[in-house]
């Protein structure tokens, strides 16, 4: 059983934040004045609906929190570790533990925000303070705003104005160590298995947690080239936050301006999630593009699926997806505008097929990614900007590197046709949109 604190505590929820240095809600805890009792909920609401039991998604939350514990351990720390729904642990752990103040950092999707009411409401009951701190992003919600007060829905500008706001104190890392002797001196059980939450472990080699300054320095020049390993892949770790965005922004600013833009687009996303709700619950964020007649094809989205389209590019990508849970950015961008106006088939399909099986999925981005795509979100630029895959291959796969290692039977009788004419399935998708938009303005 767990030593229970016989003072008052407070305690610290672990979410997408999985580190112990430059920690915003755990530095706020650990100079509350109260000891702190660090804490993870295997969230069941979450885990019961991934239909993989060897997630690999899962597996990497479970060696972040292991890591966790032992580095707690190695100052007679422990983290509580809890399997359940958090409302059910939330009601048991008010009456375990005699609680002051609970922090977290904030998590900005729909989920997160309607599950933190719930988890306020059970404190509030107890008056128990809950605080909430910004952590995952830079700038969050309405902190970058245009000259008329409301926020951005245009990607250039934001930037700008991010890039003019932004100076070493929001760059500046939280010193959470220097205040590690208030953790709880915490013995508790062990923490339950992956066996004993129904899932295995899934045998994955992980991207490593830094960026080089090599390939930074190159980056500009060579991320759009799948064939070459000239991106980050640091997509899983901001996810989980076992990387502070504050020390990858600091390294960006120093060695890649192009590198800083990716991380000025993920605040980007998240703001408009914050800011326009309705992106996160299936809407389209310019809502006129809803009037859109997708077409619903079962083979036609299987084919996508598999990667058997008849388009190298897009099978390449979508194959390498299947295989392990990453696609190249690039990829990404003609993978998604070939399913929503090649195919004519709902890009929220395609974002759910994404947020299945990218291991870096993150409901912001990915969404912001396929509303961009299909010419439904936030980008300015009109509808009719349709990829040609074939185009896209010669210019970012010349040799074909990246095709021939995901399709190898490309080239041969096993490869099928192209399941679609790209003239025709532009001129399709052009008077599709069209008819949307010419309802949706009447």
């Amino acid at each position: 059983m767990s030593l229970k604190p016989k003072e008052k505590v407070a305690i610290f929820w672990f979410r997408r934040d999985l580190r112990l240095h430059d920690n915003a809600g755990l530095y706020y805890a650990l100079r509350s004045g109260y000891q702190v009792v660090p804490l993870f909920i295997f969230d069941r609401n979450i885990l019961d609906d991934l239909e993989d039991k060897k997630d690999a998604r899962l597996t990497f939350i479970y060696e972040a929190i292991s890591k966790i514990s032992n580095e707690l351990r190695e100052r007679d720390a422990d983290i509580l570790v809890k399997y359940g729904f958090p409302v059910n642990v939330w009601e048991k752990l008010v009456e375990d533990y005699d609680i002051a103040e609970v922090y977290t950092n904030t998590d900005y999707e729909p989920y997160a925000t309607e599950r933190d009411k719930d988890v306020y409401r059970i404190l509030k009951e107890k008056d128990i303070v809950f605080k909430t701190c910004k952590d995952q992003v830079i700038f969050e919600k309405q902190e970058i705003l245009t000259s008329q007060g409301s926020p951005y829905t245009i990607f250039t500008p934001y930037s700008r104005a991010w890039k003019e706001k932004c100076n070493g104190f929001y760059l500046s890392s939280y010193p959470t160590k220097k205040y590690f002797r208030h953790l709880y001196k915490l013995k508790t059980d062990e923490m339950p298995s992956l066996e004993e939450m129904g899932f295995e472990k899934a045998d994955y080699n992980f991207p490593s947690d830094e960026v080089s300054a090599n390939l930074l320095k190159n980056y500009a020049n060579e991320r759009d080239f799948p064939a070459k390993e000239a991106t980050s892949r640091i997509g899983i770790h901001l996810r989980f936050g076992t990387v502070s965005i504050r020390e990858l922004a600091r390294h960006a600013h120093e060695h890649s301006d192009t590198f800083l833009s990716e991380l000025i687009w993920r605040d980007f996303y998240q703001q408009i999630l914050s800011n326009f709700p309705h992106v996160g619950k299936g809407e389209a964020f310019r809502k006129a593009y809803d009037f859109i007649q997708w077409r619903y094809d079962k083979d036609d989205f299987k084919k996508w699926c598999e990667g058997k389209t008849g388009y190298p590019l897009v099978d390449a990508g979508m194959r390498q997806l299947n295989a392990i849970g990453f696609m190249h950015n690039r990829v990404r961008m003609v993978t998604a505008s070939f399913l929503s106006k090649h195919l004519l088939i709902d890009w929220r399909l395609g974002e759910a097929y994404f947020a299945q099986k990218l291991l870096d999925y993150d409901l912001a981005a990915n969404n912001g990614g396929w509303q961009w795509a299909a010419g439904s979100g936030t980008d300015a630029a009109p509808y009719f900007r349709i990829f040609n895959p074939a185009s896209q291959a010669e210019k970012f796969d010349p040799k074909m590197e990246y095709i021939k290692k995901w399709v190898p039977e490309f080239g041969t009788y096993e490869y099928p046709s192209p399941m679609v004419d790209h003239k025709m399935a532009r001129e399709r998708c052009l008077k599709a949109y069209k008819d949307a938009l010419d309802k949706a303005n009447k």
